[in-house]
């Protein structure tokens, strides 16, 4: 059995930034890592954003082995013995610890239509190579999705030539996210970009159909070359759950990443139920900048830091030749203001409660504004159009 001071029981950003982490604190602790995919950790962002705008794959990958950590990739523990500070993966190998981060992540939401191995579920650099493999120009992709990752795969698509239908349940793209006004005019936008956009319909089931794809929807069926999905994840919280953790919607944590309060067990990244401070609320984030930031600062407590996570995590995207940078409880649900400086170009969207305090900001090709509305959030003052149109400066 291999014995380790850190055990990082996840592959992903977030248990590379831990282990940077620790690193900072104890440069000479020994630390293991288990991750479920075949390949060391890399990051993610790209695989739906820069290498289909050309940059090279080998830019993706962290380094995690230089910082002196054992890699066991290929493997996923199965099962985590708190009492005796064990894990086992799912070879039967055993891997001691003092302390446990699960960096576990999630899976990808599935659809309830999908039976066979047809749609590529994406979220892995896997998943990548078969997409790309199967994006040859003239080549007809269905997206199913219409949020942050199915838009960016439709318009990464039609970059290479692909004739691109874009399917999704909701009124518009990004319409989880995005005002009604925004989401409509971002819809009309890709329709002008050559993508067929497919609002308010659900795929009722898929197969194969002369040599290709059938996708049913409601009333007709798209014959189609590949099909892709970005529907979100679902957190992995079976290890921590058999383990007697709490979990509602994630792994709870509290401001320092531990999970329970025998201070072995730590959680971060995309499966953490954590404290946003700022809002006041609890939260998990799906994003880049959580993470990279809640890893790292996890991973620093798991070596004696005793810090609290204070980071407000922002995301963003491109969508064509327009992106975006945004902070906060960004949904579609909360009243919003806006000001525009060109409208749906450029402007600035603010989410707000009854009372006109931010909760939320869109930063709509403006660029830099993070940390002042994050600021702005926490002051939980009202905001009005004079102060949002000061942000488009």
């Amino acid at each position: 059995m291999a014995d380790y001071r850190y055990l990082i029981v996840g592959g992903g950003m977030t248990g590379d930034a831990a282990c940077r982490g620790i690193r900072e604190r104890d440069p000479d602790g020994s630390i293991g890592l288990v991750g479920a995919e075949d390949v060391p950790p890399y990051a993610r962002p790209p695989l739906s954003k820069a290498l289909w705008q050309g940059k090279a794959e080998d830019s993706i990958w962290r380094g995690t082995a230089e910082l002196g950590v054992e890699l066991h990739v290929g493997r996923r523990v199965v099962a985590l013995d708190l009492d005796r500070r064990v894990a086992t993966d799912d070879e039967g190998t055993s891997y001691g610890f003092e302390r446990v981060l699960l960096a576990t992540g999630g899976r990808p939401r599935r659809l309830p239509a999908d039976d066979g191995g047809d749609v590529v579920y994406f979220r892995t650099v896997a998943d990548y190579h078969r997409l790309r493999e199967a994006a040859a120009p003239g080549a007809h992709a269905v997206v199913i999705g219409g949020g942050f990752i199915g838009s960016e795969l439709a318009a990464a698509l039609v970059s290479q030539g692909c004739r691109v239908t874009l399917v999704f349940p909701e009124d518009g793209v990004g319409a989880r996210l995005f005002p009604p006004d925004l989401a409509e005019s971002v819809t009309g936008y890709y329709r002008e970009h050559g993508v067929e956009v497919r609002a308010g319909e659900l795929v009722g089931g898929i197969g194969r159909s002369d040599g290709g794809i059938a996708v049913e929807l409601d009333g007709s069926k798209l014959a189609a070359d590949v099909v892709v999905a970005g529907l979100g994840i679902v957190p992995a919280i079976e290890l921590a759950e058999a383990a007697g953790l709490e979990v509602e919607d994630g792994i709870v944590v509290d401001a320092y990443g531990r999970a329970g309060s025998s201070g072995v067990v730590f959680a971060a990244g995309d499966v953490a139920r954590f404290p946003a401070l700022a809002l006041g609320t609890m939260a998990r984030v799906e994003h880049e900048n959580h993470a990279n930031t809640h890893g790292h600062t996890v991973g620093a407590n798991m070596a004696g830091a005793d810090k609290r996570y204070e980071n407000l995590p922002f995301f963003y995207s491109d969508l064509f030749d327009l992106g975006y940078e945004a902070v906060g409880e960004v949904d579609s649900r909360h009243r919003t203001l806006a000001e525009w400086a060109e409208p749906y170009r450029r402007g600035v969207v603010a989410y707000v409660d009854a009372n006109d305090r931010p909760r939320g900001f869109l930063f709509w090709d403006v660029w830099g504004k993070v940390d002042a509305g994050v600021a702005l959030i926490s002051a939980r003052e009202p905001v009005g159009p004079e102060l949002l149109r000061s942000l488009l400066d």
